[in-house]
């Protein structure tokens, strides 16, 4: 979505138009339920911190700073509420759901599958601000600008917290027996 579309969008969502903020939602819905998925470990929660940022967008849509992208500010509203949630609910549960493509035979389906419980186990021992900027370079493939611009810090800083988090994560991986690509 353009930045010139996504104003109009919030310009007409502004002025009550409901299915404005509704296009809103279509747009950046799937993207901040695949963040929160990562970052929380379990779909109901994903789930749950999408709507709730989605209702607070909305009621707080007049706040919005229109110097700024929509979507970093919405963004930045989903990641607060990862956070709270997060620290509410201390320990975590392994995830339940894992996809798998029909591509594979069935052991290396259930080899993919290990594979991932095992990553997604390792990523939930990260601290979150290290598993957020795993999250947002390798699975949503956001560049190191962007992610600077989302997270509010430096790029020095995202890439020194993705070097330590990538470290971190690789120690876990090679201690359960996780090698390769």
């Amino acid at each position: 979505m353009t930045a010139g579309d996504e104003e109009a969008l919030v310009q007409r969502s502004l002025d009550g138009d409901q299915g404005a903020f509704g296009e809103l939602i279509g747009a950046y819905q799937h993207v901040l339920y695949n963040v929160a998925l990562r970052m929380t470990n379990d779909p109901e929660d994903a789930r749950d911190v999408t709507q709730t940022t989605f209702l607070k967008a909305w009621r707080r849509l007049s706040t919005f700073d229109r110097r700024h992208k929509f979507f970093s500010w919405i963004y930045r509203i989903m990641l607060n509420e990862t956070l709270n949630l997060l620290e509410r609910r201390r320990p975590q549960e392994p995830l339940s759901e894992v996809l798998i493509s029909g591509a594979e035979s069935p052991e290396e389906r259930c080899h993919s599958t290990q594979v991932c419980e095992i990553v997604q186990s390792a990523l939930m021992l990260l601290p979150a601000d290290q598993r957020q900027v795993i999250v947002l370079r390798h699975f949503q493939q956001l560049s190191y600008r962007e992610m600077s611009g989302l997270l509010r810090i430096p790029e020095k800083t995202v890439k020194s917290r993705l070097y330590s988090a990538r470290q971190c994560l690789g120690r876990t991986l090679r201690a359960r027996g996780v090698t390769g690509s």
